[in-house]
C-alpha cells in the first residue's frame, strides 16, 4: 500500500503511517476505519489495540456525515476537547464542548460530574458526536437515559474509557446498545485514543469533501 502525500498531513506524519502499516501488515478493516486504527497506533504507540477496536456497522459512515454537517463533539474531559479543538477548527468548525463545563462543582450522591455533566450537555445537544475517554459512569449514564427516552440517541459514540472499575463493563454496554459505535475493548483507551479517533474521522471527512483523499 502507498500513501499519499497531502497539504493537509505534515510528512512525519505520513512516514509513520508508513511504518505503522508495515508493523500491522493485512487487515480486513479497509477505508476509513483503517485510517481510525492507523491513528490509533499511531497516538499509542501500541499496534497490539489492533484486535480490540470494534465497530458498529455503518458507524463511520454516520459519524462522518455527522462531522461533515458541523455536528457538535462532546468530549468527558477537557484534555479529550483540547485534542480534538484545532482539527475541528481546520476542517468544519464543528463546535467541542468537555461536559464538564455543564457538571455542578461537587459529585452527585452515588454518581460523578462527569455523569451528571454529560446528562446536561446531551440535552442541551441532542444529535452530537460523544467521545468518552475517560469516565465509564458516563458512558452508562448515556446508555441508560437513551434506552430509557429521557435523552435523544447522539448521532455517534467513541467510547474508549481508559481503566479498571466499570471500564470492561460499560464497554460491553455499549456493545449490546443499538448506538452507532466505535470502541475498543478491555481496559485500554484514554482521552488521546478517543480524540485520535475523531480526528481521524474529522481528518477522513474533510479531505473526502475536497476531493483529496490520499491513496489507500
Amino acid at each position: 500500500m502507498s500513501l499519499a502525500t497531502t497539504d493537509f498531513d505534515h510528512p512525519i506524519f505520513v512516514e509513520s503511517i508508513r511504518r505503522i502499516r508495515l508493523l500491522l501488515g493485512e487487515s480486513a478493516l479497509v477505508g476509513v476505519e483503517r485510517e481510525l486504527l492507523e491513528r490509533l497506533v499511531h497516538s499509542s504507540g501500541d499496534p497490539a489495540i489492533a484486535p480490540l477496536l470494534r465497530f458498529s456497522p455503518g458507524a463511520c459512515a454516520v459519524g462522518l456525515q455527522a462531522l461533515a454537517s458541523g455536528a457538535v463533539i462532546l468530549t468527558d474531559t477537557a484534555m479529550a476537547a483540547s485534542a480534538v479543538a484545532p482539527m475541528a477548527r481546520r476542517t468544519f468548525a464543528n463546535p467541542v464542548h468537555a461536559v464538564l463545563d455543564w457538571a455542578p462543582a461537587t459529585p452527585p450522591v452515588g454518581g460523578t460530574r462527569a455523569a451528571a455533566g454529560m446528562e446536561r450537555a446531551l440535552a442541551a445537544h441532542p444529535g452530537a458526536v460523544v467521545l468518552i475517554g475517560s469516565a465509564p459512569t458516563a458512558l452508562e449514564l448515556l446508555l441508560e437515559r437513551v434506552a430509557t427516552r429521557a435523552l435523544a440517541a447522539p448521532a455517534l459514540v467513541i467510547g474508549m474509557p481508559v481503566g479498571f472499575v466499570g471500564v470492561a463493563e460499560s464497554k460491553r454496554h455499549l456493545a449490546a446498545s443499538d448506538l452507532p459505535q466505535i470502541h475498543l475493548e478491555g481496559s485500554r483507551g484514554g482521552a488521546g485514543l478517543v480524540a485520535a479517533a475523531a480526528n481521524a474521522l474529522l481528518r477522513h471527512a474533510w479531505l473526502d469533501r475536497q476531493g483529496d483523499l490520499p491513496l489507500a
